[in-house]
């Protein structure tokens, strides 16, 4: 495979949220053994896994290094640049998430509130015993992975849930599900009286230096969103769906969302109102075995095996209800954590990890949706050796 290695190892100090000045990778970090290492790690996962283009950035003891391979359009030969921008997928998820503890951080809503406290359509249904929280993290009683066929309207959707019935009691069982974080996502923009994506832009986006990170992508940003490449190699990007900008909307280039990881490893130069929302997604609110539920990141003791990462990872924790235990309190936003998450589109595939006592962190986009333990495999191959290299 003509892999088109533009491997721009660029490092970046990282002084603050915004991107300072380019430098050739120097002696700050031995940039020596990284980028052999990136690179061996990266090419031998293209080549087993036939993706055509892949942004990797890296966040080590607060340099940035970037690396871009590939192909972002194979029908024109475009390459992957600093500039490419990837559907995230359910990465998504987490930016959500931030948005739902911003809102509670500023006092607009409360996560103990029940969902239908912000929506009276659906007052009198099982939404009433179902909190906010219950909501981001999956724990509402068994909304399924995706909505039903014919669910393709707002009120489709509204009618849809005003029917369902759990199937356990909130709080008990997680079942991962786009409906459930995406009516969390919905009912945020409610609270806070907005459209989801001006929020999104207002409090999130803008207030961390965010400048190429999109929900619907402008024309003049079109020439840099990649196409992702369905099994058969044809070009495909994501369908508009209900709720998909709360679920898996967001299209992005890796160091937006290196620098999104960077707010969450280092909060010091935030407001307190960012710093608390971000912290309260940190928080572990419901165990799984060694994975632990937060708003939208996944958490694990650090150190972490790599069969634990591939178990909380896995078909069966994503298409299972599993038992869950409630965390009362709930586990501090601490350092010494693995947090991650997964994400894909049709045709995309992302994979973020980071340690904050390690100061080390990870981000994976590609324009194939390939398997998640081989992004698992990846990245915790190079996050032990840059950890053990500490």
């Amino acid at each position: 495979m003509n892999r088109m290695l533009t491997a721009n190892i660029c490092l970046i100090a990282a002084g603050s949220l915004g991107i300072s000045t380019f430098a050739w990778a120097g002696d700050a970090h031995d940039s020596v053994h990284i980028e052999p290492l990136v690179n061996d790690t990266i090419t031998t996962l293209m080549d087993e896994h036939r993706i055509p283009g892949m942004a990797v950035a890296l966040s080590v003891d607060g340099q940035h290094y970037y690396f871009n391979y590939g192909i972002a359009n194979q029908e024109e030969e475009v390459p992957v640049t600093a500039e490419t921008l990837f559907e995230l997928g359910s990465v998504s998820k987490v930016f959500t998430a931030a948005l739902a503890a911003y809102a509670d951080a500023s006092g607009e809503l409360s996560l103990t509130d029940p969902a239908s406290h912000y929506l009276p359509a659906l007052e009198g249904s099982a939404f009433d015993d179902i909190s906010l929280l219950e909501l981001g993290t999956y724990t509402a009683g068994g909304l399924p992975l995706q909505f039903p066929n014919d669910v393709q309207s707002e009120e489709d959707m509204l009618d849809y849930y005003r029917q369902w019935t759990p199937e356990h009691a909130p709080g008990t069982h997680r079942l991962y599900s786009n409906p459930s974080i995406g009516l969390f996502g919905y009912l945020t923009a409610l609270g806070l009286g907005e459209p989801y994506d001006t929020l999104m832009e207002e409090h999130l986006f803008s207030a961390l230096g965010l400048e190429h990170s999109y929900l619907q992508v402008p024309k003049e940003e079109q020439p840099n969103y990649a196409y992702g490449y369905s099994k058969e190699d044809e070009p495909i990007r994501v369908n508009p769906g209900v709720l998909d900008a709360q679920a898996y909307g967001l299209k992005s280039n890796a160091a937006d969302v290196l620098t999104f990881i960077e707010a969450n490893m280092d909060d010091s130069v935030l407001d307190e109102t960012l710093r608390e929302a971000l912290e309260t997604t940190r928080m572990g609110y419901f165990s799984m075995g060694d994975m632990t539920q937060g708003l939208g990141w996944e958490r694990y003791a650090y150190p972490v095996s790599l069969e634990q990462l591939r178990a909380g990872n896995s078909l069966e924790m994503v298409l299972e209800a599993n038992a869950a235990e409630r965390l009362q309190p709930p586990l501090p936003a601490s350092q010494d954590i693995w947090f991650n998450k997964t994400g894909s589109t049709n045709g995309f595939g992302a994979y973020l990890a980071f340690v904050p006592s390690k100061r080390l962190g990870i981000v994976m986009l590609a324009n194939r949706n390939y398997p998640i333990q081989a992004r698992i495999n990846a990245a915790h191959h190079i996050l032990t050796a840059l950890a053990d290299g500490h």
